[in-house]
């Protein structure tokens, strides 16, 4: 069992909860039961688990699967698991996961284009919504937070595994074939004339929404065939960006239920 923390596998680690390192490194964590759950269920390698022994006897056909996964298991202290943690209350078990190349999901009615979103929060919820809407995938642009911030991890509640998800350095350059295939791209702005009720979603669609604060930079909204806005009430002038993207989310999904 792992009780010190200057063991070399503890400040490899600690040092994975700063972006910089994981992207170093090529490598980030899962912490909780649940993500590690959804990683087996995806046949997803982990390269080592660190666990405590109740979580072992707690999550008896779990760690069956969780050995069958990983590459290096580490029994430790629970003071040592939650030095290692970014939680407070770890429950149990964390694992290390390569970083996989991002692949450019393939979007066939409905695609998500997220430009600088900086809160891990609300990309995770964001991640958790599209898959749970159906969305066939997910397009952020380079400068946003990173995908794999164990923030995203946690809010995703396991969705991060089952999504189609990548980064670009150049968004209207990725979106320019689906231009040219007839999808029809709505962005979303604070004062456009048009409400999101007014779209046919039944259409192949790319949603575009942008930072937390400052929206979409004029470039990407130059690409839009719509612009469209939420609906508020008077004295309130903005949404959170994930509640937005669930909104048009769940519209398109009303509106192809009501077409087929």
């Amino acid at each position: 069992m792992l009780t010190s923390l200057q063991n070399p596998l503890v400040k490899q680690i600690r040092k994975l909860h700063r972006a910089k390192e994981r992207r170093e490194q090529q490598l980030f964590l899962l912490e909780g039961t649940h993500l590690i759950e959804a990683a087996c269920l995806v046949n997803r390698p982990l390269v080592t688990v660190c666990h405590t022994s109740d979580w072992q006897l707690r999550y008896s056909d779990l760690w069956q699967q969780v050995e069958q996964c990983a590459q290096r298991l580490e029994v430790v202290s629970p003071e040592v698991l939650r030095a290692i943690a970014t939680t407070v209350e770890p429950d149990g078990i964390i694992a290390i996961v390569e970083r996989s190349s991002s692949v450019t999901p393939t979007f066939h009615q409905l695609g998500l284009v997220l430009e600088t979103i900086q809160d891990p929060g609300n990309l995770g919820t964001i991640i958790r919504t599209a898959a749970a809407a159906g969305a066939d995938g997910l397009l952020l642009s380079a400068d946003s937070v990173d995908m794999d911030h164990p923030k995203v991890l946690r809010a995703s509640a396991g969705q991060w595994f089952r999504l189609p998800m990548a980064t670009s350095l150049d968004l209207p350059d990725a979106i320019a074939p689906y231009r040219q295939q007839g999808f029809q791209i709505v962005a979303t702005l604070p004062d456009a004339d048009r409400t999101y009720w007014d779209v046919d979603f039944c259409k192949p669609t790319l949603l575009l929404l942008g930072n937390e604060g400052a929206g979409l930079s004029p470039a990407l909204t130059a690409l839009a065939d719509y612009t469209v806005r939420i609906p508020l009430a008077a004295g309130v002038e903005s949404l959170n960006v994930a509640i937005a993207t669930a909104l048009l989310l769940y519209e398109a999904k009303r509106q192809q239920a009501l077409a087929q």
